[in-house]
């Protein structure tokens, strides 16, 4: 039996395209797949991201527990909403999975993990917090919506009057509650606007009110296509636990610098990085798809994510090559047991509705 959120009955309604995604049932598309995409990139759409787990970690020793937890520092969390990407690492340096951590107070702070992975996380965390005085409180009565593209604010102040007050001048990657709505300035698509927390019992009554206001819902499938024009990993395909956060474009995100030890440090350290991930735009005619395998000057390599891209009108990926490969080399791509060429570019692909290629 596949799990629904309680948005399930109004995305039947808009007559969407609904698919089996990591066990819910879920929007793949509410008629054209590329026509949400650009609405997002030009004006805004509304995404049911219902499905990701939120977690609250509470306790006196959240913040200790953190430290040992994630690769990211999360001693920069130190004003009330500021929110922090990182991932959790095993013990060889592999990634457990992504998540967004939220700075709320020194005794709770809240996770946001990924649908597919969220059984695993929890038993994970609830693991390593043994000896620490935390609690792990999964959040089963909230619903998670995401307002993307440059009208998105604007939109969200219309359908929630008031909220504008407290976040008008919300920077990128800090949230604020306006009761009962948790709203954080983030999302996976490149363009601005905001991720918002409700009670799931509001959640349908929101979605209506958005759509009310011309707020188009938008599927699955354009969801990939601005990530991937975004240059944002997609767990499970860029990265997993086999992958070293170093060789998956996550250097960013690993605090090497401080004395902090975390899980998975000493194998970091230990190995040397001998991958990148780095962008590729097909020169010739066809489509770029994960798996695809990569020949450079410097050896083998495989894309990890791949599809068309509707703003730039042509094929692009993520491929994770041998690291001295350089950006404008000309490389060779296996489609349907074809060679193609492709470029090396560097990513992200477009951001704020224009391609930066």
């Amino acid at each position: 039996m596949l799990k629904r959120t309680p948005l399930f009955q109004a995305h039947v309604d808009m007559g969407a395209k609904l698919v089996d995604f990591g066990g819910w049932e879920m929007p793949l598309h509410y008629g054209s797949q590329v026509d949400e995409h650009h609405k997002v990139r030009n004006d805004c759409g509304m995404f049911d991201v219902s499905h990701m787990q939120v977690l609250d970690l509470k306790g006196k020793d959240c913040r200790n527990f953190l430290r040992y937890l994630v690769a990211n520092n999360v001693d920069k969390l130190k004003e009330k909403g500021k929110a922090l990407y990182s991932a959790m690492l095993n013990e060889e340096g592999g990634v457990v999975d992504d998540l967004i951590i939220y700075y709320l107070e020194e005794s709770w702070f809240r996770i946001v993990v990924n649908a597919g992975t969220a059984e695993k996380d929890v038993t994970w965390m609830k693991e390593k917090a043994s000896g620490f005085s935390v609690e792990i409180v999964p959040r089963s009565d909230l619903a998670m919506i995401a307002v993307q593209g440059p009208h998105a604010r604007e939109r969200v102040w219309q359908a929630i009057p008031g909220s504008e007050s407290v976040t008008s001048n919300l920077k990128p990657f800090y949230a604020a509650e306006y009761d009962p709505y948790f709203i954080a300035r983030t999302g996976y698509t490149g363009e601005d606007g905001f991720e918002i927390m409700l009670p799931s019992g509001l959640a349908e009554n929101f979605w209506k009110a958005l759509h009310g206001l011309g707020v188009p819902p938008v599927g699955l499938g354009a969801r990939d296509t601005l990530r991937l024009e975004a240059g944002m990993n997609l767990y499970g395909q860029d990265m997993d636990e086999s992958v070293n956060p170093l060789e998956a474009g996550l250097a960013w995100t690993v605090d090497l610098k401080s004395e902090r030890d975390f899980m998975g440090k000493a194998a970091l350290l230990e190995k040397p990085v001998k991958f990148q991930l780095a962008g590729l735009v097909l020169l010739d005619r066809g489509v770029l798809r994960s798996h695809q395998k990569v020949s450079t000057s410097k050896g083998p390599g495989e894309i990890t994510s791949g599809s068309f891209s509707p703003t730039l009108g042509q094929s692009i990926a993520l491929a994770r090559i041998p690291k001295e490969a350089v950006p404008g080399e000309e490389v060779s791509v296996t489609v349907r047991e074809k060679p193609l060429r492709a470029k090396i570019v560097k990513y992200p692909f477009a951001r704020n509705g224009k391609s930066l290629i």
